[in-house]
């Protein structure tokens, strides 16, 4: 029995929302990479050289720009302390303002891009049905933010651990955000084509 068009259609969009969605994720590491590598590097000086004196491991740039990055995200990073026990830290939100905030947009924004891109080359001709197809980003995102949340998880010794916490960054970074913000990309692209085709 051959899959209905539906089916077809339906399969189309979910492919397509993956790769945006893979898309999407990688870009935004990418531009906060660029954007905020070398004050990150600074920052990591002194503690990169206190790990060494202590025999631990040096906490490579890439790691730290992504704990920016899953903190744009709401996402917290669990840091040790030194009595034991982690504390939840969002780097970001600990800053003193200034263009690090700015963080917060990038997200939604290459989201709302990527829902956008899949809603414009899909068949959605509804609103609701362009958000669906929007919120189709959730299948590239999702996977890539629970494999990046682990790689930028850094051990200083056994037992000393700096990560993003996992079940937000699974919840938050991997459905949530992708899911509302490629869904009003979706349904964004579907009013403004709908606006500007009348």
């Amino acid at each position: 029995m051959a899959p209905s068009t539906d089916a077809a259609l339906d399969r189309t969009t979910l492919l397509r929302g993956a790769a945006a969605g893979a898309v999407a994720y990688l870009l935004g590491f990418l531009v906060t990479y660029a954007w905020r590598a070398p004050a990150v590097d600074e920052s990591l000086q002194g503690i990169n050289f206190v790990a060494e004196l202590l025999g631990g491991q040096t906490v490579p740039t890439w790691k730290a720009v992504g704990w920016l990055y899953y903190n744009a995200h709401a996402v917290a990073t669990r840091v040790p302390t030194v009595g034991g026990g982690d504390r939840m830290v969002n780097f970001i939100t600990q800053s003193e303002g200034g263009s690090l905030v700015l963080l917060y947009a990038l997200v939604p924004v290459v989201l709302v891009l990527a829902g956008a891109a899949v809603a414009r080359y899909g068949t959605a001709d509804r609103p609701g049905t362009a958000a669906a197809a929007g919120a189709a980003v959730v299948a590239g995102y999702l996977p890539l933010a629970v494999v990046g949340a682990v790689l930028v998880g850094h051990a200083f010794a056994e037992g000393v651990r700096v990560a993003p916490d996992l079940v937000t960054a699974v919840a938050l970074a991997g459905v949530v955000y992708p899911a509302f913000f490629g869904a009003v990309g979706g349904a964004g692209w579907s009013w403004l084509s709908g606006a500007l085709g009348s």
